[in-house]
């Protein structure tokens, strides 16, 4: 399965770094949250990511394409025709493909561009700055076994997300976009998308995908919610880096799942 990491927008809330990178490349621990993030999905065995880029994607690119140098030991023989040999490195077996989804393309234009790259199969998509302990085995489980079109993680943070009303059968009986309301469930990304999820978006680059498609696959009965209870943790501020920094400084931070 590919997983499909939203990393195109501004990121308007954190100027403070994001005008000179995107979020995404925002560094907790000396490495991009999104490289958090795609180390949780390899973890469990899925390594082939689709990059959906927009604002500043070239850093993105820029960063995968000199990925394998920086986790290599490397010498350099300036007297040998400048020859390089590698003679060992810390890479994971992962498979990126980029792709840039403009610059002002909202998160369901965004996914409408990378259908070509998913195809007809099932697909992982989240946020490319959030993180969480979250088993994504069990969450694939839980979207099997529901049968719908698509599965979100829902998670119980203080509210400022989409709001959801989730019946006893955890089916999304409505979805609200950007509530203000503590202790409700709320949209922490880590879906599980079927390849009919392409239905509900028209190709318009200013549709947001946490709108009308959600809300209609809420209204479908399509909708599926498998709640998380342990960690998960957006960056959204600077205060939220500093928090993540901090749990990164100890032993063991709550999503590193790859210890």
């Amino acid at each position: 399965m590919k997983v499909v990491l939203l990393a195109g927008g501004l990121g308007t809330r954190i100027s403070e770094e994001s005008h000179l990178k995107p979020k995404p490349m925002i560094e907790i621990g000396g490495k991009p949250i999104l490289w958090h993030i795609m180390k949780i999905y390899s973890s469990f065995g899925f390594n082939d990511f689709v990059v959906c880029l927009g604002y500043k994607g070239y850093v993105i690119k820029e960063f995968f394409s000199d990925y394998y140098l920086h986790m290599s030991d490397i010498t350099f023989d300036f007297s040998n025709n400048n020859s390089m040999t590698i003679h060992n490195n810390n890479v994971e077996p992962w498979r990126v493909t980029l792709v840039d989804t403009g610059l002002e393309t909202q998160t369901g234009g965004r996914i409408k561009k990378i259908e070509k790259y998913v195809q007809n199969e099932r697909f992982f998509l989240t946020y490319g700055d959030g993180v969480s302990d979250i088993n994504i085995y069990a969450l694939l489980e839980e979207h099997e076994r529901a049968g719908k079109i698509a599965t979100l993680t829902a998670v119980k943070p203080a509210g400022r997300f989409g709001l959801l009303e989730i019946n006893e059968d955890n089916t999304v009986a409505s979805f609200q976009e950007k509530a203000v309301e503590n202790g409700a469930w709320i949209n922490g990304g880590f879906m599980v998308l079927e390849p009919q999820v392409f239905e509900y978006l028209s190709g318009n680059d200013k549709q947001v995908f946490e709108q009308e498609p959600l809300k209609n696959l809420a209204n479908h009965g399509q909708l599926h919610a498998y709640k998380h209870h342990g960690f998960w943790q957006c960056m959204d501020t600077q205060r939220d880096k500093f928090a993540l920094e901090d749990l990164w400084k100890e032993e063991n931070p709550p999503w590193k799942v790859w210890i």
